[in-house]
């Protein structure tokens, strides 16, 4: 078991595993909240350090430094090309170009600035303890909604979504993310965390609608993109309230 949860943490961050394979980090894919409590303790520490020598802005600034480095950048990247999917006219079928092609069009630029600078500005709003409870749960309910993305949804085409896709349709492992997922953020996050939940299962199933009906399913990129929506508007709800 440690050796898949090793390859898991080597799929979402940047940590290297030389056993990592598509299919078996798919079969543990229920415990991407795992990850995410790991990566939201981590980051939300370093913020909660240094909110009390520095100005939040920049703190918020490093915090999403670090966010980007310990997880790789690569769903900022899948961010990115949904967007560009999203915004070409056509068929399903040329919509899912895009989204494959190497280069990022004039959408992902756009959309991946704006989304740091909401990720910036919102984290900003929040400091010390807050700071890091903010940080924490939204992670776990980042990596919730790929889960929860790749269990409802179904494969737009033949990809490297597939396997999470396949081995998701197992309720019971869905049921064990949601246990690991729900605990902590009741326990940390109280009444603000459960508001945060309810917006990323909102969030989650907007998007898997839209993606639906866009590509015909989910991709890879989809999984990446939900991850990072959900980060930032679970952020915005905790600042809100």
């Amino acid at each position: 078991m440690l050796k898949e949860i090793g390859s898991i943490f080597s799929f979402l961050t940047i940590l290297p595993s030389s056993n990592a394979t598509l299919e078996n980090i798919a079969k543990y894919m229920y415990l991407f909240p795992v990850v995410g409590i790991v990566i939201g303790v981590l980051i939300g520490s370093l913020g909660f350090g240094l909110s009390f020598f520095l100005d939040p802005l920049l703190v918020s600034l490093l915090v999403v430094a670090s966010i980007a480095i310990v997880t790789g950048i690569h769903h900022a990247d899948g961010l990115a090309d949904f967007a560009d999917g999203l915004m070409v006219k056509g068929t399903k079928d040329r919509k899912l170009q895009a989204m494959k092609d190497l280069s990022t069009g004039s959408a992902g630029v756009v959309t991946i600035v704006l989304y740091l600078v909401g990720l910036i500005i919102t984290i900003s709003l929040t400091s010390g303890f807050d700071l890091f409870r903010a940080i924490l749960i939204s992670e776990i309910l980042a990596k919730f909604s790929m889960v929860m993305m790749a269990s409802l949804g179904k494969s737009a085409s033949l990809g490297s979504n597939s396997p999470f896709v396949e081995f998701m349709k197992d309720k019971k492992k869905l049921s064990a993310a949601f246990i690991i997922m729900l605990i902590p953020v009741i326990l940390i996050g109280e009444t603000i965390g459960l508001m945060m939940f309810g917006v990323t299962v909102s969030l989650t199933l907007f998007l898997l609608a839209l993606s639906t009906r866009s590509f015909g399913g989910i991709t890879g990129d989809v999984l990446g993109a939900t991850n990072e929506f959900t980060r930032l508007a679970s952020l915005m709800v905790f600042v809100s309230l």
